[in-house]
């Protein structure tokens, strides 16, 4: 992109920006940089101001702003400092000085065209204009709301008046939007260059059309509320992202505020009153007041501001560098792609408005390079708001925020964005587990008495030095709880005469833990299993030989009846309580490829240890996601296991990892397994 190292934003924004900083004690400077903009636009399209260029010819000075803050940012008060305090000097010697005797003018100028045309009387001709003038209503010089035959008859006038400018002003977007679909729609037609086709309609006695008046009018429009309201996930952001498709990403100046830490909050009272009554800010209040009142004289009408070469080269650079930088952009991502190749336009009309305001009859290479720069922030806006959180990732979040169960009641009052039907829920839900997933957060399901409810919960990855164990040289009592290190299992394993956990117990860390369920704590990272002379231990070490794991000997091994333990770290610290860990253990032991003691299904489960033989394989950890009950995939692990519960484990461990193109390599090893258990 082009280089902006040492370019400033204009003047007059910056300066207005100082001040709307102080009021509001708020030092985001982004929000109020585009809000200002639109305003400084209001004033030159409202006096007709025209970049005059050689490549596109005259174009109108005007601007669509959209700027997103949290409630509290101090959206309102930073419109109404701009309105009563900066532009109503302006907006009060436009009204009532500029804009009637502008108007009166035009209003001669198409009753002499009509009596030429027509040869009749020219007063006749005036006093039926006028007539037609004033039928049209007083003009507002700004709006919230309207309807499309409104705008279009306010456009009318306003060809009419020769000056002026239709100025939109939207607050609280997100509850607005759908309300206001139709004068959008209209307003993405007028951003160019003003113009709109007039609608047909059935001529009557008592409804005469009006003849229609070539012309431009200027159109401004600012959109302002919460993130949280437009981004709803729901019916206003699927219109606002259809509105962004159809032109509003390339028309749009973009802000997203973000609440930074307020002055209260490193300032004293007295300090922060200093700041808020600081003599600079009534003077810059009155310099910018005064200077926009001189703006709206008559003599600077229709102000013609004419790009010179060394410019026009320069915004074609940054037009070519845009056009660049988006195509890099994949092809599904068209709005990006729409914003960035529209940006040169929407810094040659601000670099118009900085010309107007600073009285110049050039749009000078300084006026480019500080639209440029706040075209840039723009688009570094409009891409937070593209990448805000989605309403299931908020879902997510909060339930492994909350430590309770949560209800749809719940889940519907504590969240805006939480549907009401059962299909928008369940879809939902769906994709929060799914982005959960990558993220170590797992959200649970259960039902009682009829009442669906949900937790999530963050899971802690295993730290293979912090394995969790607790011991005794007692069956029952005394037990030890601690932290050691996989790699070192084996000295506790094959310590004759103590006996070993996965759990931890109340009162272990003093050594005094009683080894009983209602004792157990939650809280286990390592999956232990007892192998009774169903499988080889070779062909154990054969078949989990992509997982890491320990296996050590017990004492009734033989060569004839292999009887060994197989320690497996998972990849993630649960923490289940009795039921779910019997339910967790019981699928752990539906997915392994050979009978197992049954009995490991139980927190309080205690092994002996045994100076027999150990042996470590390196591999990955076991994923376990699948094995926690109360989960979507759980859910499925289990369906998928009642599809192939007629086979036994060994059967359903190489069914389960046939695909297409690998049948006949799962069926060889299926074969060798089988070779190697009867040997």
């Amino acid at each position: 992109m082009i280089d902006l190292t040492g370019v400033k934003h204009h003047q007059a924004l910056s300066e207005m920006v100082d001040v709307i900083c102080n009021k509001t004690q708020n030092t985001d400077r982004g929000f109020f940089q585009v809000e200002v903009a639109y305003f400084l636009s209001k004033m030159a399209s409202s006096m007709r101001a025209e970049i005059v260029t050689k490549d596109r010819g005259d174009i109108p000075v005007n601007c669509y702003a959209l700027a997103l803050g949290t409630s509290g940012f101090g959206k309102g008060h930073s419109i109404s400092i701009c309105e009563e305090e900066f532009m109503k000097p302006f907006e009060r010697r436009f009204m009532e000085d500029t804009m009637p005797t502008i108007a009166d003018q035009s209003l001669w100028d198409i009753a002499n065209d009509r009596t030429a045309r027509s040869g009749g009387d020219q007063q006749e001709e005036y006093d039926k204009v006028s007539k037609e003038y004033r039928g049209a209503g007083a003009f507002p010089f700004t709006f919230d709301s309207g309807t499309s035959p409104a705008v279009k008859q306010l456009r009318n006038k306003l060809l009419m008046a020769g000056c002026g400018s239709i100025n939109l002003q939207i607050d609280e977007i997100g509850m607005n939007l759908v309300g206001n679909t139709e004068v959008l729609t209209l307003f993405l037609e007028l951003y160019d260059q003003g113009r709109v086709k007039p609608k047909l309609v059935k001529n009557t006695a008592d409804n005469q059309r009006n003849e229609d008046i070539q012309g431009k009018t200027p159109t401004n429009m600012l959109l302002f509320g919460t993130p949280s309201k437009l981004l709803d996930g729901g019916q206003t952001e699927d219109q606002f992202y259809t509105f962004l498709e159809t032109g509003y990403a390339r028309r749009c100046l973009f802000a997203w505020g973000q609440v930074s830490k307020r002055a209260k909050e490193t300032q004293s009272a007295e300090e922060i009153f200093r700041n808020l009554t600081q003599p600079t800010n009534g003077a810059i209040i009155k310099k910018w007041a005064t200077h926009f009142h001189d703006l709206a004289d008559p003599a600077g009408f229709r102000w013609r501001m004419l790009v010179e070469d060394d410019v026009a080269i320069r915004l074609l650079e940054y037009k070519i560098a845009c056009e660049r930088a988006a195509e890099q952009l994949p092809e599904h991502e068209e709005i990006q792609k729409a914003e960035l190749n529209h940006r040169y336009f929407k810094a040659l009309k601000l670099a118009g408005t900085y010309a107007f305001v600073d009285a110049s009859t050039e749009v000078e290479m300084d006026h480019l390079m500080s639209a440029i720069l706040l075209v840039e922030e723009s688009g570094a806006a409009f891409k937070s708001i593209l990448n805000r959180e989605k309403a299931y990732v908020k879902l997510a979040k909060y339930l492994s925020a909350v430590n309770t169960e949560q209800t749809h009641a719940d889940l519907h009052e504590a969240l805006p964005f939480y549907k009401a039907s059962n299909s928008a829920r369940n879809e939902m839900m769906t994709l929060a587990a799914a982005w959960g997933y990558k993220r170590h957060i797992v959200i649970t399901k259960s039902f009682v008495d009829g009442i669906e409810l949900f937790q999530g919960k963050t899971l802690a990855e295993t730290n293979l030095n912090e394995v969790v164990v607790s011991y005794s040289d007692h069956w029952a009592f005394n037990y030890l709880a601690e932290k050691v290190p996989f790699d070192q299992l084996h000295l506790l394993t094959q310590a004759p005469g103590m006996h070993w956990t996965n759990h931890h117990f109340k009162n272990g860390e003093k050594g005094q833990g009683h080894r009983t369920e209602e004792n157990a704590q939650a809280g286990f990272n390592l999956i232990v299993i007892d192998v009774d002379g169903s499988i080889p231990l070779a062909t154990c070490h054969d078949l989990l030989r992509d997982y890491r794991f320990l296996t050590y000997t017990t004492k009734r091994h033989s060569d004839q009846e292999n009887r060994f333990r197989l320690i497996l770290p998972m990849n993630y610290f649960l923490e289940l309580d009795t039921e779910d860990y019997k339910g967790f253990m019981n699928s752990v032991m539906d997915w392994l490829p050979f009978k197992t003691d049954e009995s490991a299904n139980q927190r309080a489960k205690k092994w002996e240890c045994f100076d027999g033989d150990y042996h470590y394989n390196e591999g990955e950890l076991l994923d376990v996601l699948s094995f926690i009950p109360r989960t979507s995939r759980n859910e499925h692990f289990v369906q998928e296991g009642r599809k192939l519960q007629s086979l036994d484990n060994l059967e359903r461990w190489f069914a389960q990892r046939i695909a297409s193109g690998n049948r006949n390599n799962q069926m060889i090893k299926y074969a060798l397994a089988l070779v190697a258990w009867i040997w």
